[in-house]
């Protein structure tokens, strides 16, 4: 069927996506806190958001082009943020993930990665063929991932790469990158981060760590519109990631030619300025989450995951809530139904018993709305 006439986008209205009405909420989704553009970022939205705009000064090579300076990004900018000697832009962390593990290895081969893994890395590990070891966690209510546990493991199955998600994207939790860093060197195994939840939000250095490579989410946590992500490794595999087509000698391969090439490369050249000054702030947004945690547990509301939490990114479980909601005619939508009519934007529908926030864009005081907000649910239908 062909389409004679403008769709017009209604909420609500079938088989279209709804507006946006969450703007002026008060946001603690988990997966939007650390993308959401600011002024600067918006306009270069609106200057580039046409295709392939980023590209007309293109002369065959994406991370040379000078107008606008994608090259000085790639090449100075990140690579300093990164704290490592090669960053190339991708479409996202998963993809970069995928290069690491098609350039380093052969279908059959042995990869570890921690059982906090976010699922993308599984799939891209599915999709090279990889044989996959996951290293455990310490189970409920911390779920940590102790990097000590990944030696014998090393020594067991002799991996070609190991994976360290840091932090995690279910808990928030962060393990010890360095240690494993010092551990990956001795064995002499190479060692990919993934970064999307850290890279952006908080000072991540490629070269403290001690690891080959690092990914990173663009559009979950530096302010930039998606998909985009960054791969940044050590200046010893750029003859392995970086090898170009003999056909295409400007054309690197297991990039396949170009990635990321729209408005999110021009979003986050613009948000780059506030990402190099929000990282410094890391310890207040720290407090910030600390305190929110001690505030819900006072209402019989449990955090998971490490304690004291590192991260903007908590997941909570409420018996009591669940027990609530089962008595109620939405059911599992009962807690978001709730929030949205306090303007509160964040827990996905269907999650009562448990579910994940992030306090990264929200005020003290809007969160303490949040806390309010919760008491208020609590104490009206308990």
């Amino acid at each position: 069927m062909l389409l004679t006439t403008p769709l017009t986008i209604r909420s609500g209205q079938k088989g279209c996506p709804p507006l946006r009405k969450n703007r002026d909420a008060i946001n603690i989704h988990p997966l939007q806190t650390g993308g959401m553009l600011d002024e600067a970022a918006m306009t270069a939205l609106a200057a580039y958001g046409d295709g392939y705009a980023i590209c007309d000064y293109c002369n065959g090579c994406l991370d040379t082009i000078a107008n606008p300076p994608v090259k000085d990004l790639t090449r100075e900018i990140l690579p300093s943020f990164l704290g490592c000697d090669t960053v190339r832009l991708t479409t996202g962390a998963r993809e970069g993930k995928f290069i690491v593990f098609h350039a380093l290895t052969r279908p059959g081969d042995t990869i570890l990665v921690d059982a906090n893994r976010h699922y993308s890395t599984h799939v891209a590990a599915e999709r090279t063929g990889l044989r996959i070891v996951e290293v455990p966690n310490s189970g409920y209510p911390e779920y940590r991932i102790d990097v000590r546990d990944y030696i014998p493991l090393i020594e067991r199955h002799r991996p070609a790469l190991m994976l360290l998600t840091y932090p995690d994207g279910n808990y928030g939790n962060l393990p010890d990158a360095g240690e494993l860093g010092a551990i990956a060197r001795r064995y002499g195994v190479p060692l990919l981060i993934n970064g999307a939840y850290s890279v952006g939000r908080l000072p991540v250095s490629l070269a403290e760590t001690g690891a080959d490579f690092i990914v990173a989410s663009a559009h979950k946590s530096m302010a930039s519109t998606g998909p985009l992500g960054l791969l940044g490794m050590r200046k010893k595999w750029e003859g392995v990631l970086l090898k170009t087509s003999e056909k295409y000698p400007r054309k690197e391969i297991e990039f396949l030619g170009c990635t990321a090439r729209g408005a999110g490369v021009v979003t986050l050249m613009a948000s780059m300025p506030r990402l190099v000054e929000r990282v410094r702030t890391w310890d207040r947004q720290v407090a910030k989450a600390r305190w929110f945690c001690r505030e819900m547990e006072k209402l019989g509301i449990r955090q998971l995951g490490e304690k004291e939490h590192r991260h903007d990114l908590i997941a909570f479980e409420s018996p009591r809530l669940y027990e609530i909601s089962q008595s109620r005619r939405q059911k599992g939508y009962f807690l978001y139904k709730e929030l949205k009519k306090r303007r509160i934007w964040g827990i996905r529908p269907g999650q009562t018993r448990k579910f994940k926030v992030s306090t990264f864009a929200a005020t003290r005081e809007e969160l303490q709305a949040v806390i309010d907000a919760f008491r208020d649910i609590i104490e009206r239908f308990a």
